[in-house]
């Protein structure tokens, strides 16, 4: 057994690295970093030599540069210039030299409540090692280990799991990722810092009678906080969520701190914190819930201040379309939804579009990404005109867009000016937002959603709507009504949830019901005190509708192409499912399975398994492995000017087994 004591490592400290010698706990904790809130170190194994490098975290921050400099007596430049294939060789070759690995210290209870401490190894998410190379790596690990440390393996991949399923857990004990980490008791969500008085429910019930009082200093905390929460200084959740759902994505375009804190209605408690004034810190890393002595000086949020701009939409008749026939620009007539829909549409049908620029973005050290991509593609050795090609044609492969039609803002326009009721309603309004008299809003926005919701459509507008259905309508079958503004999507506001849809209409009567009820969805209470909130006026603000046919969904969910949780990996897409439809997994119903997947160098993983009871099955997991990574392209083309700005995409899986994207959009960020 050697000790490695390198003087000349970067920074003030000497590098403590260990080579060879056991590990204790004390030695662990020597050595150790912190990361997600749990200590861990990172380990490299030399087969060759049949030792084992405990590195010294703040030294060492890279396993390949460690062993790069210190074993191989590279310099750094040459390892840049060779990223790529030393990377394969320390995590894909099957007869590598190196095992790299991190041990993570965790702390649980036993069968008798008794705390108990423990090890868990596992590799990188992108490494491929087969069941031996992982039963030899724990062995060699656990062999080296303080026998009164329990080490468990933890599989970093799907393709890990299903190599140990061939091994015994007697020979090798492991841990899944959604069982160290789906039920622990701090989850951050959306990082962020504010101070603000905590109010604290535990039932809707107690919410629902205390929300008219909340306002912007106050930081909330119950299990599941409502979609139509106002706007606040933070969350907190008292029960596991998604971080994809609508209050996370709020929450992110709020720049609003919010974490699952399980173990809260016990610190409330003890700490008598429930209507205190509390400093609240989410972080990756952390999440600080502290009381402070007294009431602070507070100043109005920036967002007090905010006030958006809209482009002026185009009122001239337009037609009524079809989603196919629409492209972005067309945002300005149609709303957001629809237009990014038709631009769907033109992606899949054309494939003249290049989807790869995201790959094409320097990532340092490596120029590009594009041998990653053409690796996932099978397309290694293509040029680069190719592997756009083959990018355009993957994408349309593996995805349909919706058929269905897009009602204009004119429709919605003429319907309005065709009830003087409604014109003396929205009047009504206007003067009170414009007089900032908000004890009045909601009333008068209540008031005129019930006239919308029972005027009667214009002929005219009848004829337009039901036009674009030439079949009967006791032949249409089930149709869903969405929403599509141009007061959404917006940089500063989402408005995810905010407007509403109806998924489960028949005939002509349900038909122009939903329509009248998405219309009026534009001055609910809620969307009005919001936009006046950021200066997004009435006057700007109009409500296009999206009609589909239903299609009957197996499987459903939303991506989005990054994790949320992690804001700087560029790496993985973040996807939730549940059976049926995706709204399940937006509004919070159900509790969905959660899933990362590496779409760089491939893999994936599953997070949480939410309301259900097992996973899915591996080939399910292999096509929402190709369903992310078609998210991840889509990004290049969708994102704009910025290919690195994520998507929030809506899906679902048919009966058949093809996938349908329902909607596409900007994430909140």
């Amino acid at each position: 057994m050697t000790t490695a004591l390198f003087t000349d490592a970067p920074g003030p400290a000497a590098d403590r690295t260990v080579i060879g010698e056991n590990l204790s706990l004390p030695l662990f904790r020597t050595l150790s970093g912190v990361l997600a809130g749990h200590p861990y170190l990172k380990v490299v194994v030399d087969r060759a030599e049949n030792v084992w490098h405990l590195l010294d975290t703040a030294a060492h921050p890279f396993h390949v540069n460690y062993i790069a400099t210190r074993v191989l007596g590279m310099e750094l430049a040459e390892l840049d210039a060779r990223l790529d294939e030393f990377n394969a060789s320390v995590y894909m070759d099957p007869e590598r030299r190196f095992l790299l690995g991190v041990l993570s210290l965790h702390t649980d209870e036993d069968a008798e409540g008794r705390e108990r401490t423990f090890l868990v190894l596992e590799t990188t998410e992108a490494d491929t090692m087969n069941g031996q190379l992982l039963a030899d790596f724990y062995e060699f690990v656990r062999s080296r280990v303080d026998g009164r440390l329990p080490v468990l393996l933890k599989p970093a991949n799907h393709g890990q799991e299903e190599e140990l399923a061939a091994i015994s857990e007697l020979r090798v004990p492991r841990i899944l990722s959604h069982e160290l980490f789906g039920s622990r008791t701090r989850t951050p969500l959306n990082p962020g810092e504010a101070t603000g008085r905590l109010r604290h429910f535990r039932t809707h019930e107690e919410y629902a009678a205390a929300e008219a009082g909340l306002g912007w200093a106050d930081i909330v905390a119950m299990p599941c906080l409502p979609d139509d929460v106002p706007r606040v200084a933070g969350f907190l959740n008292t029960a596991p969520i998604t971080p994809l759902s609508h209050t996370n994505v709020l929450a992110s375009g709020w720049g609003i701190p919010n974490a699952i804190v399980l173990d809260l209605d016990q610190l409330v408690g003890a700490d008598g914190l429930d209507g205190a004034w509390i400093r609240y810190r989410v972080s990756d890393d952390e999440i600080r819930v502290e009381r402070l002595d007294r009431e602070p000086e507070l100043s109005a949020p920036a967002w007090h201040q905010q006030r958006i701009r809209l482009e002026p939409p185009l009122l001239e008749d337009a037609p009524v379309l079809s989603l196919h026939r629409l492209r972005a620009a067309d945002r300005d007539r149609y709303g957001t939804k629809a237009a990014n829909l038709g631009e769907l549409h033109h992606v899949l049908d054309s494939r003249t579009a290049d989807l790869t620029a995201f790959y094409g973005r320097p990532r340092p050290p490596r120029e590009d990404l594009y041998g990653h991509l053409a690796a996932r593609l099978g397309a290694d050795g293509a040029s680069l005109p190719e592997l756009r090609a083959a990018a355009a044609q993957f994408v349309a492969t593996t995805v349909g867009a919706p058929d269905g039609v897009a009602l204009p803002f004119a429709l919605q326009q003429h319907f309005l000016a065709s009830s003087p009721a409604l014109q003396q309603g929205i009047g009504k309004l206007k003067m009170a937002l414009e007089l900032d008299a908000t004890e009045v809003l909601d009333s008068l926005c209540l008031r005129l959603q019930q006239l919308i919701r029972h005027t009667p459509v214009p002929e005219s507008v009848t004829r337009q709507i039901l036009q674009a259905f030439p079949a009967p309508a006791a032949a249409r079958g089930r149709l869903v009504v969405r929403s599509s503004s141009n007061a959404e999507d917006l940089p500063g506001f989402s408005a995810a949830g905010v407007y509403d849809s109806v998924t489960a209409v028949h005939g002509t009567d349900e038909l122009l019901d939903a329509v009248r009820q998405v219309w009026a969805s534009l001055v609910s209470p809620r969307s009005v005190r919001l936009r006046h909130q950021v200066g997004i006026s009435l006057d700007d603000t109009y409500m296009g509708v999206i009609i589909q046919e239903y299609v009957p969904a197996s499987l459903g969910g939303v991506l989005v192409t990054c994790d949320p949780t992690r804001r700087e990996d560029f790496r993985n897409v973040y996807l939730n499912c549940s059976p049926g439809s995706p709204e399940q997994v937006v509004d919070g119903s159900v509790l969905p399975q959660q899933y990362l997947y590496n779409t760089v160098e491939g893999g994936g993983r599953t997070v949480a398994l939410g309301s259900w009871g097992d996973g899915l099955p591996a080939a399910t997991r292999a096509r929402l492995s190709d369903l992310s990574l078609t998210g991840r392209l889509l990004q290049s083309h969708f994102s704009e000017d910025d290919v690195d700005r994520p998507l929030d995409i809506e899906w679902l899986m048919t009966d058949r087994g093809d996938f349908r994207l329902v909607q596409i959009r900007p994430y909140a960020l």
